[in-house]
C-alpha cells in the first residue's frame, strides 16, 4: 500500500491537517503551506514540509515524516535531514519541529537513547495511529489518516461513514476530496479486488471517478516519470537505507513500466544486496 503518496494527497487537501495532531499548533496554522523537498548532498528525501507565510516575521517550518516500516536509524535520518535543510534555510525560519507519524509504537525504532534530548523535549511530535482514539470522534480528516491503519475487517465499515459524514459536514469541494482519498485508500487496502467489489463496499461507482483510473494505471497520479522515480527512491531508503551513487545513477536509467515494476519488488527487499541483484537482472 503506497501510503506516501496517500499521505502526501491528504497533507494537499489540507495543509493545517498536521497541526491538528499537536497540542500547541501556531497560531497562523492556516496560513502554512505544505511542499515536499529535496536535499542534496547527500540526496534527502523529506516526506513533508510546511512553511510559514513569506509575508510575516521568520516563523517556525515543520517536517513530517510518515513510517509505516520499522527503520533502525530513522531518526539519525529525520534529524540530519531537518538540520541541514534548517541549516540551508536559516535567514527563513526562527525554529524547527518534527512531526513523526507512526501507525503504533511497534514500528518505532528501539535505539532512542542517543536521541532521547530530543525526543524527550517539546521539538519532536511522535504521532501513533491506532493511539488517537475512536475514528468516528475524530476530525474527518485526521479519521482519513487513521482510515489507512484499520484491520481490513472495519476498513469497509468505517470509509462508509465517513463519506456519509463528508457529505454532511463539509463543503461540496471537501466532500469530493474526502470521497477520492476514501477511494484511493480502499482500493489500495483492497487492491486484489474486482472494480465492482470495491463499488459494492464502498456503495459508490467509481467507473467515471478520476482517482479509479488514476490507481489502476500504478501511481500515473504524477503526470512524469520524475514523480514515479522520486516516489521509488524515498520507499527504497526507507527499505533499504541509503542508496550508493551507482545504484541511484541506474535507477534514473529505468522507464516507467520499469519503475513500477520495482515498486512491486521493492516490498520484498530486505537488503541493499535485494536491490542491486533486482537491478543486475533489468540491465541484463
Amino acid at each position: 500500500m503506497r501510503r506516501d503518496s496517500i499521505f502526501y494527497k491528504l497533507f494537499q487537501q489540507s495543509p493545517t491537517l498536521i497541526f491538528e495532531l499537536l497540542t500547541n499548533p501556531p497560531t497562523n496554522a492556516e496560513a502554512y503551506r505544505f511542499d515536499s523537498v529535496a536535499v542534496k548532498e547527500p540526496t534527502f528525501e523529506i516526506d513533508g514540509v510546511f512553511l510559514p507565510p513569506e509575508n510575516t516575521s521568520p516563523g517556525a517550518v515543520y517536517f513530517c515524516e510518515v513510517q509505516f516500516q520499522k527503520d533502525e536509524r530513522l531518526y539519525e535520518r529525520v534529524f540530519a535531514e531537518s538540520s541541514l535543510y534548517f541549516y540551508r534555510n536559516r535567514d527563513r525560519f526562527n525554529d524547527w519541529q518534527a512531526v513523526i507519524i507512526y501507525p503504533s509504537r511497534s514500528i518505532e525504532q528501539n535505539d532512542i537513547y542517543p536521541h532521547r534530548n530530543q525526543l524527550n523535549g517539546d521539538q519532536v511530535h511522535r504521532i501513533y495511529l491506532d493511539e488517537l482514539g475512536d475514528i468516528r470522534s475524530l476530525p474527518v480528516w485526521v479519521a482519513l489518516m487513521v482510515l489507512t491503519n484499520l484491520d481490513d475487517e472495519l476498513a469497509p465499515t468505517e470509509a462508509r461513514y465517513l463519506l456519509e459524514r463528508s457529505s454532511v459536514e463539509q463543503s461540496e469541494t471537501a466532500s469530493r476530496a474526502i470521497i477520492e482519498l476514501v477511494i484511493t485508500i480502499l482500493v489500495y487496502k483492497f487492491e486484489q479486488l474486482s472494480r465492482t467489489e470495491v463499488e459494492q463496499m464502498l456503495g459508490i461507482t467509481l467507473q467515471e471517478t478520476r482517482v479509479y483510473r488514476e490507481i489502476k494505471e500504478e501511481g500515473r497520479e504524477e503526470g512524469r516519470i520524475e514523480g514515479e522515480r522520486s516516489l521509488i527512491l524515498r520507499l527504497l531508503q526507507k527499505r533499504v537505507g541509503e542508496l550508493p551513487p551507482d545504484v541511484c545513477e541506474s535507477i534514473t536509467t529505468l522507464c516507467l513500466e520499469e519503475l513500477e515494476n520495482l515498486g512491486e519488488a521493492l516490498l520484498d527487499f530486505t537488503s541493499l544486496a535485494d536491490l542491486q541483484v533486482w537491478l543486475e537482472t533489468v540491465q541484463n
